[in-house]
């Protein structure tokens, strides 16, 4: 449970950098398109991540190495309970929905300090298949370009990486697999990462994830994490903002469309009583 609260921790310090350079990662084939809003409906959240911002996304990254210290237990050769204060890191990329601070996809590699071992962790919505997992597989940067013009990618040239989900909270539910080394090389060398869910409808879902920057983060210092921590601050407030202006402009649409078709009209009048049936009428005697 300690790492978990770690790792948790670590990746809401990186939303803020998903949020102001993933933002503008590609939109790709795998979205849904927009729907035309219906009159009564309130205004649907925009993506954070416009298709027209594509071009200066290739040239930034999203990717943030954190890490933290922790107090990790584990037995020793004797079978005696100690605690040990590692470092734990996490070199990090999310993508958020700029209007409702969602978390729309997130991928990570976790380090523990003095271990060998590494791991893949992907995050995605809520409302997925938990029995059929996530698969990923790491897209060279033709096959990135071809995915980004929805053409279509030999899948007998792609390696699929299989993650069993290992814990689901508010956010979202977390996929993981132990990441070998020739992984972490195809990562640093690729140009992105896909990953594919399973809805409640059976249905695959795709979400994107660019590897611009990765090698970079991976190999690099880690950042500050309180200054992170205060630019989040910030972000949320943003959001929120963002929020109050959606609501705003949602109302003013529904008062100008009132304005512009006249006045409400007058309630039905209730329709009119049917005159009492007539007495019948007294026979002669």
């Amino acid at each position: 449970m300690k790492m978990i609260g770690v790792t948790t921790r670590l990746a809401a310090l990186t939303a803020v950098l998903a949020f102001g350079v993933s933002a503008s990662a590609p939109a790709f084939a795998q979205e849904k398109k927009k729907e035309p809003a219906k009159p009564a409906a309130a205004p649907a959240a925009k993506e954070a991540a416009p298709a027209k911002d594509a071009a200066a996304a290739a040239s930034k990254s999203a990717w943030v190495k954190l890490c933290e210290k922790a107090a990790l237990a584990r037995k020793d050769k004797d079978g005696k309970a100690v605690t040990e204060e590692k470092s734990i890191c996490l070199t990090h990329h999310e993508r958020l929905d700029g209007n409702t601070g969602m978390v729309l996809v997130s991928a990570a590699i976790r380090q523990v300090e003095g271990s060998d071992k590494q791991h893949l962790m992907i995050m995605v919505p809520i409302g997925m298949a938990i029995p059929a997992g996530v698969r990923a597989a790491i897209y060279s940067k033709e096959q990135w370009e071809k995915a980004a013009k929805n053409e279509k990618i030999d899948e007998k040239t792609l390696k699929p990486i299989d993650l069993k989900y290992s814990l689901c909270h508010p956010a979202g539910c977390t996929a993981e697999v132990e990441a070998s080394a020739d992984v972490i090389t195809q990562l640093k060398g690729g140009a992105g990462l896909m990953v594919l869910a399973i809805n409640a409808a059976a249905q695959p879902i795709g979400f994107p994830v660019p590897l611009d920057g990765f090698g970079e983060a991976f190999t690099g210092k880690p950042v500050d994490n309180a200054e992170y921590g205060k630019a989040r601050a910030q972000l949320m407030n943003s959001i929120k903002q963002r929020q109050a202006e959606l609501i705003e402009q949602y109302k003013k649409e529904q008062a100008d469309k009132g304005a512009a078709g006249g006045p409400p009209a007058a309630a039905a009048a209730a329709p009119a009583a049917k005159p009492a049936a007539a007495a019948p009428a007294e026979k002669k005697k």
